[in-house]
């Protein structure tokens, strides 16, 4: 009977006992949550509770196994597996609470701060240094699972012996992912980029979703993602609408007839304007900037405060003067001249004959009935 009762005494008290703790943890961390709506610190703790009562059971069982006498033949490989399980979730846990620590420094940050640049700023910065957390806390707690094993102890000072030369073969072979992360760490600190700008790389046009340490990802307005690595935007030139001001100034071109009406132009373009809730009201002008022998091209210049305003303004000032022209001057449009050109005189066509009217004109005159 005791050798029943004393095994389910210890394993299932510690489950027990982990569950309670957990969730009286978890009790209070939604009280406090409930009672500090300014922070979201408590509710974002809330999200390690998995990998705490982890913590809290692999740390029970590895302190009571013994007393349990179950499976004494295995009682060190069981060991092992409670100590390697405890280490994992301990670093679960600590990147959980960086995470939650850093995203609320981030969220008061970006409500003490109206400049969306910045604030898109500190947001890069936030999302590398959270990956970096993580990527050092995985790395140690792998080598401190490592070190459990008697014979990795026991070979940690041929490792450390050869750690110079495996140093540089590894970052000969891996001189594309290094350069990667550095590239990482030069836009987060050197605000290059930032998650949110708008910026044309290899000629597309979109918003930059996500920034790790090793790629970023573009997407497009057709709502297509472009995964590219970050040593691209250290390398190659690149547009970024959003550096500095939003602001943006665009171009709309028309090839109207030489008749067109210019000055009306300028005040359709004008009303047009301020019916566009998009248009800032910084600046417009029209002008005509070329001709051609058929057309001449007038150009339409409109302001709005970031680049998705600036579409939606141009998109309506085109739409609107195209529309306008058409009803009410027609003959501004562009035309084909079909009509014949005239003829240089004695002007023959391929086929060797003259026209009626210009062979008339060479003929000499015809006197009686001939």
């Amino acid at each position: 009977m005791e050798n029943v009762l004393r095994p389910l005494i210890v394993i299932g008290g510690s489950v027990v006992l982990t569950l309670v703790i957990g969730w009286a943890t978890d009790l209070l961390l939604r009280k406090a949550d409930q009672r500090h709506r300014e922070t979201p610190l408590w509710g974002l703790l809330r999200r390690g509770r998995i990998p705490y009562q982890l913590v809290l059971c692999a740390a029970m069982l590895r302190g009571s196994y013994d007393q349990a006498r179950l499976l004494q033949r295995h009682s060190a490989g069981i060991g092992q597996t409670l100590t390697l399980v405890l280490i994992g979730a301990t670093a679960w846990l600590v990147i959980r609470i960086a995470a939650a620590i850093v995203e609320t420094t981030y969220t008061r940050y970006a409500r003490a701060h109206h400049d969306a640049a910045r604030v898109r700023r500190v947001r890069t910065q936030v999302t590398l240094i959270t990956r970096v957390v993580a990527a050092v806390v995985g790395v140690v707690a792998v080598a401190a699972m490592l070190l459990t094993f008697p014979a990795m102890r026991a070979a940690g000072a041929s490792l450390l012996a050869s750690a110079g030369i495996l140093g540089i073969v590894a970052g000969v072979a891996a001189q594309s992912t290094l350069s990667n992360m550095f590239a990482g760490l030069q836009i987060a600190f050197g605000d290059m980029v930032r998650i949110g700008d708008t910026v044309v790389v290899d000629g597309e046009w979109g918003t930059v979703e996500e920034i790790t340490l090793t790629f970023l990802t573009v997407r497009t307005w057709d709502e297509r993602r472009i995964t590219m690595p970050v040593s691209y935007f250290t390398s190659k030139p690149f547009e970024n609408w959003s550096r500095g001001t939003p602001q943006m100034t665009g171009i709309v071109y028309f090839h109207v007839d030489h008749t067109a009406p210019v000055e009306l132009m300028r005040e359709r373009l004008r009303d047009i304007l301020r019916e566009c809730p998009a248009w800032d009201g910084r600046d417009y002008g029209l002008a005509v900037t070329d001709t051609t022998p058929n057309t001449m091209q007038v150009r339409a210049l409109v302001t709005a405060k970031d680049a998705d305003d600036i579409w939606t303004v141009r998109v309506t000032v085109r739409e609107q003067m195209i529309d306008w022209l058409t009803n009410h001057h027609p003959y501004a449009l562009p035309r084909v001249n079909t009509a014949d050109a005239t003829l240089a005189p004695g002007f023959r066509h391929l086929d060797g004959n003259a026209r009626d009217g210009d062979r008339r004109a060479h003929e000499p005159p015809r006197t009686g009935r001939g």
